[in-house]
């Protein structure tokens, strides 16, 4: 039987609803990738803000959940074999909620690992170079006078756009015909990339429609107009 109080993070974070699933996290592109994945999927969850004004993330009550202090992290009262499971790595949650609710990763090998791979390129390269240019471009590194560095993950983060546009010309998602955790794991950093950071203009953003018409699908999707607002509210909203 699930008891909360064996975790240290619920102390911080009460559960008000504990047979739920529990989300520590905040609206950013690696954030609300477990936010719209949980909306996707129709499961029951509760989501609690994690503060980093407040640095909450380096709390003791969250490296209890999460060494290395980042979010989102979760967890399941209803893990495997119905033991609680924490965990922490956005694209290892998407991977194990897929496998949870049977959908968005396919159960032919082939088909499977061609969604995983794309997984794989967002957390390899899109999410560390989008970053990197946001830094740079957007936060305290624009105060840097060597501007090569921005150039560098700008050059980069076009690349990368250019690699996802040659895949979304010949199909409608990134791994095929099927909307998937690849697409879940990507959208949120292209949004970034031209939203928060506005760094469309830098990275030439409008050479690549095949990606834009992507992100429009994506954006438009409900399920995904309410992961990208969630946690925004107090800590404690819960979504079923």
């Amino acid at each position: 039987m699930f008891d909360p109080d064996a975790f240290p993070v619920t102390r911080k974070w009460p559960a008000r609803h504990p047979e739920r699933l529990q989300l520590y996290s905040l609206p950013t592109p690696n954030g609300v990738k477990v936010s719209i994945m949980l909306e996707e999927a129709g499961l029951p969850y509760e989501a609690h803000r994690v503060d980093f004004a407040q640095h909450e993330q380096l709390s003791e009550a969250f490296r209890s959940l999460n060494p290395n202090g980042k979010i989102p992290a979760i967890l399941d009262p209803q893990g495997p074999d119905g033991a609680p499971l924490a965990l922490f790595e956005s694209g290892a949650i998407l991977l194990y909620l897929a496998e949870k609710c049977g959908r968005f990763l396919p159960s032919h090998p082939a088909a499977r690992y061609r969604v995983i791979q794309w997984l794989m390129f967002q957390m390899g390269g899109i999410g560390p170079m989008f970053g990197q240019l946001g830094y740079f471009y957007r936060f305290a590194g624009r105060e840097v006078e060597d501007k090569r560095p921005q150039e560098r993950y700008a050059s980069e983060s076009r690349r990368l756009l250019g690699v996802l546009e040659g895949e979304l010309a010949r199909h409608e998602w990134i791994a095929g015909s099927e909307y998937s955790i690849a697409d879940i794991a990507i959208f949120p950093w292209v949004r970034n990339l031209i939203g928060f950071y506005a760094a469309g203009e830098l990275v030439g953003y409008g050479d690549f429609p095949h990606v834009n018409s992507a992100l429009e699908r994506f954006v438009a999707r409900p399920a995904v107009a309410r992961g990208l607002e969630i946690p925004s509210a107090p800590s404690g909203r819960n979504a079923a």
